[in-house]
């Protein structure tokens, strides 16, 4: 199964709660304008990510290269106006280190990334309470969005944080579950 082929069945899963579900049930035929985002912005999108999911004792964000997956869902699968949130989402996140740490993102600690990070989420949430439906997304909402996917369906992330057998299989629905076993990757 490709990366493209699970997230077309993580959205139909989830009724397609995750951004641009719908572009991935379409193959992500949208109206885009192509974007660029730079080596640079690769690498700050895998320092956001590998915040959100830490290498520990399995693999990190940085691992499964989430910051380049989040580069090709945005420039192929994103709207025009959702391509200009996550660019400007990137800014607002630098301005945001520097106001809190007096330094951007990339030159702070993990602490102060995560403090960060943790405030972000604490502001999306405050934000999608208040938000009608055909208000924009928050910008931490996408990369957070983009970094779970982008995580959980490569094959690090389902092989080594995630339990994995290959399909073709059979289907057993009452599989043994021990508390603290690891969750399935494939079904």
């Amino acid at each position: 199964m490709n990366r493209r082929e699970a997230l077309s069945r993580v959205a139909i899963l989830t009724g397609g709660a995750v951004l641009g579900a719908e572009a991935f049930l379409s193959g992500c035929k949208t109206n885009t304008k192509g974007i660029s985002l730079s080596k640079d912005d690769v690498a700050f999108l895998d320092e956001v990510a590998e915040t959100i999911i830490p290498k520990t004792a399995t693999p990190g964000a940085k691992d499964a290269k989430v910051g380049e997956f989040m580069k090709v869902m945005v420039n192929d699968c994103y709207e025009a106006k959702d391509q200009t949130i996550f660019i400007e989402g990137i800014k607002k996140l630098d301005e945001a280190s520097k106001k809190l740490n007096s330094k951007g993102f990339m030159e702070s600690t993990p602490e102060q990334r995560k403090a960060l990070l943790v405030s972000l989420d604490k502001e999306a949430k405050e934000y999608q309470k208040t938000a009608k439906p055909e208000d924009p997304k928050h910008y931490f909402t996408m990369f957070k969005q983009l970094t779970l996917s982008g995580f959980f369906t490569s094959e690090v992330g389902a092989t080594k944080a995630l339990r994995y057998v290959a399909v073709p299989g059979k289907f057993v629905g009452s599989y043994p579950y021990k508390k603290g076993d690891k969750a399935w990757a494939t079904s």
